[in-house]
């Protein structure tokens, strides 16, 4: 298996943050107070970024198991996860993610990159003409996918210039929703990307735990206001960072993320860490000394 991309699941880790910001203020009456804030610079623009890089961790997987019929059961075993997610909190994304995942992801995954990137921007450019957010879902995924094929992920200053300019740009004059969350999602991807802050890690690889228990803490606390709607989501963020570092220093995958790959593969997959260096993990393994307790 390849080593992680730790920029990957440092971008996860953020995207999960501003997921769990949106939920927690779509759960709520919604207070006029943070209606706008969060409508012009939270809402629409982190879940393109999940959706982007779903498809990246598709081609990924797909390096490291070119089983087409391993990444079919993966995805059946994130929709009995969705249909679970589905029963307490209706509308949620991953059973469809799971559904667009087998329809689209595996038979484009046969398909050449270049055929994959223009079938990515078609698909892209065809949501934003029809404001079908599914429809974008689709094609994020699509061009998720042909990003791993092109090495396409790296920090450009040019970029993100140009996505946060077209983002003020369709916010304000709301011409294109869609296109607004979109260039949003790019420009904060972007910016997080020259950033390069690694500090998210924890929080992107343990995506599914983090996405599935700040649901319930959301439900159990049902904030009103705009301060509860804060102090819920960072609150729920924090701890769940903490978490996720200890868990890290302990075990290779979250407890979800390695109940969803023993699933996959029907056996029980190893999870303790390591006693020598294991570049796939997120933090030093916990009986190696670190280099600066070294003489």
């Amino acid at each position: 298996m390849p080593p992680r991309i730790r920029e990957l699941d440092a971008l996860r880790g953020f995207a999960i943050c501003g997921i769990t910001l949106v939920n927690t203020w779509q759960h709520s009456p919604r207070p006029p107070e943070i209606d706008w804030v969060m409508a012009q610079l939270f809402q629409g623009r982190f879940y393109p970024m999940f959706s982007f890089l779903f498809g990246m961790s598709f081609a990924l997987f797909l390096r490291a198991h070119t089983s087409r019929l391993v990444m079919l059961r993966r995805l059946a075993v994130l929709a009995l996860f969705g249909a679970a997610h589905w029963w307490v909190n209706p509308g949620e994304v991953l059973l469809p993610y799971a559904v667009l995942g087998a329809v689209v992801l595996v038979p484009a995954s046969s398909l050449p990159r270049a055929v994959q990137l223009g079938l990515g921007m078609a698909v892209t450019g065809a949501a934003l003409v029809s404001g079908d957010p599914w429809t974008l879902i689709a094609g994020l995924f699509l061009l998720g996918l042909a990003a791993v094929s092109f090495d396409a992920i790296r920090p450009n200053l040019a970029f993100f210039a140009v996505s946060a300019l077209l983002a003020v740009v369709l916010g304000w004059t709301g011409i294109n929703y869609l296109g607004a969350g979109l260039a949003g999602a790019a420009a904060y991807a972007s910016g997080f990307l020259l950033l390069s802050p690694r500090f998210l890690e924890p929080l992107g690889r343990l995506a599914l735990t983090c996405y599935l228990s700040s649901t319930a803490i959301i439900l159990a606390t049902r904030p009103e206001t705009a301060a509860e709607i804060v102090l819920v989501a960072a609150s729920t963020l924090v701890v769940q960072w903490v978490f996720a570092r200890w868990w890290l220093t302990r075990f290779r995958y979250g407890p979800l993320e390695w109940i969803w790959r023993c699933l996959t593969w029907w056996e029980l997959v190893p999870n303790g860490q390591t006693t020598v260096g294991d570049t796939r993990s997120a933090l030093p393994d916990p009986d190696r000394p670190r280099p600066q307790d070294q003489p």
